[in-house]
């Protein structure tokens, strides 16, 4: 196998260890502690992370109240736009510097990561054109006491806002939470999560490059339980924005009720994907297999409950046993791998326990379910196929967020929409089928945030993205979000 060799600018990175943002300002953490971040690939150390703890937490949040109250709040909405244009054009310039980082702290192919990165800069420039188009309306009052009045509305900024990213898209959710915080005049503390806290430590490197002022942007580093828990706690914190497992959310919302934050929530899923008897088969089950083996399923909406109608459902198992047995496990910086490692040993413990337990409760393993004989490093899992008859397996029920996927008969569409609603999460939903008709009919009925019909994993910042039920609250991208990164405040003049 062959690997790339990394840039010079990668290697001079990795040479110096991480640090914090805070205030316009690069520094070590307040404890002087620090963190190994590991390749997932080869489990070998990258090079070390500072270890903030509350102490940098609070320093971060003054250092953004500042800079929202004085420079931020001078500049204009143009000049927000431009900053994020030069940013844009930053993340363009540096893309395969930045795709490498993300291979090596996440594991994901190359050709995943270089993706990821040039969605990136698409993404940032999208909510660059924004600045200039939040607005507010004039509306058409009738007060009790007959009086001529103006009333009008003003869309302002919520002020300090701590995003919490998680490790499977580095990148794409900061950009994802980074994009619509600074366009509407926002300001941020970024929290990444620890496994793959690279990518925004050079994020924020290239953000103070395209010239944002001092504390408009701050960073820390460190473990969830000493960085990000004091963030959802902060006094001063009016918005926090997260996306990570439900579990964790709940906690987040808890903490946020200490001064009633505004939260953003983008939890976990067990997304339904429907395969009718009328679809292309082929497309269909390729389709499926992508849906749950790309970025080694490590994806919120990953299509993991697959149901098949009983009369094809022979010819789709073979298909994706042959589009499992396809892939490539391997190093991500491999041109030639097409699935990369799990992202931490806990994660490919957990995703082992998963496959143990469905063989206990009765599922069918259909293929893989054990790590490749020919990789004796790195937190690799083979991508896995269940079926299960009943239903009733844990790796049906229970998101497992890991190339395992369960495939379910049905023969009754409308028993099929019951089944497929039946979960504690609505996070996507996908169709396969020739029928317009049904495709419309059933996608009206599935209750999820995003329905994909003869595709899946289709995102785009000018549409919205969120979950029903406990996959969340509120939406990122499109104007929705815009809404959650600004309040509303309604203006009556008396022309009497």
């Amino acid at each position: 196998m062959q690997q790339l060799e990394l840039l010079p600018a990668v290697q001079a990175f990795l040479a110096q260890p991480g640090r914090l943002f805070i205030g316009g300002s690069w520094q070590d953490a307040a404890s002087g502690r620090r963190f190994v971040v590991e390749n997932p690939a080869t489990e070998q150390a990258l090079t070390e992370v500072a270890q903030g703890d509350e102490r940098d937490v609070n320093a971060a949040v003054a250092a953004a109240r500042a800079a929202f109250t004085g420079t931020w709040a001078l500049q204009s909405p143009a000049q927000r736009g431009l900053l994020l244009f030069r940013l844009a054009d930053l993340l363009d310039q540096h893309r395969e510097e930045l795709a490498q980082l993300i291979t090596l702290e996440n594991g994901k192919p190359i050709a995943n990561a270089r993706g990821e990165a040039a969605s990136a800069a698409n993404i940032i420039r999208y909510f660059a054109g924004w600045p200039t188009k939040i607005e507010g309306s004039t509306l058409p009052v009738s007060p009790a006491s007959g009086a001529p009045m103006l009333n009008y509305t003003l869309r302002e900024p919520v002020g300090v806002c701590a995003l919490i990213v998680p490790w499977n898209f580095p990148l794409t959710m900061c950009v994802w939470k980074l994009g619509p915080a600074l366009a509407t005049g926002c300001v941020a503390v970024l929290k990444p999560a620890e496994q793959t806290p690279l990518i925004a430590i050079r994020l924020v490197q290239l953000i103070e490059a395209a010239g944002f002022p001092a504390g408009v942007v701050n960073l820390i580093t460190g473990l969830g339980i000493d960085t990000g828990a004091p963030l959802a706690q902060h006094p001063d914190v009016d918005k926090i924005a997260f996306t990570g497992s439900t579990q964790v959310g709940r906690l987040i919302a808890q903490a946020s009720t200490r001064n009633m934050k505004k939260v953003s929530l983008e939890l976990g899923g067990k997304s339904p994907n429907i395969i009718l008897p009328d679809a292309d088969i082929a497309r269909a089950a390729k389709g499926a297999a992508d849906g749950i083996f790309y970025n080694q399923g490590q994806v919120c909406t990953a299509g993991s409950r697959l149901y098949v109608h009983a009369s094809v459902l022979d010819q789709v198992l073979e298909e994706l046993q042959r589009h499992a047995a396809a892939h490539v496990l391997g190093n991500g910086l491999d041109p030639a791998t097409s699935m990369g490692p799990l992202v931490s040993a806990r994660q490919l413990s957990t995703v082992q326990g998963y496959l143990q337990r469905g063989l206990e409760e009765g599922a069918e393993l259909i293929c893989g379910g054990g790590r490749p004989e020919h990789l004796e490093r790195g937190h690799f899992i083979e991508p896995s196929v269940f079926l299960d008859r009943a239903e009733r397996a844990c790796v049906a029920r229970e998101e497992i967020f890991g190339p395992v996927l369960t495939v379910m008969s049905w023969t009754e569409i409308d028993e099929l929409v019951v089944r497929a609603n039946d979960s504690p999460y609505g996070l996507a939903a996908g169709l396969w089928t020739r029928d317009l008709r049904s495709a419309h009919r059933v996608a009206a009925q599935l209750k999820a945030g995003s329905v994909w019909i003869n595709c899946w994993n289709v995102v785009d910042p000018s549409s919205p993205f969120g979950g029903y039920k406990q996959s969340g609250w509120g939406r990122e991208m499109g104007k929705n979000v815009i809404d959650a990164y600004t309040e509303t405040k309604s203006v009556f003049v008396d022309l009497a």
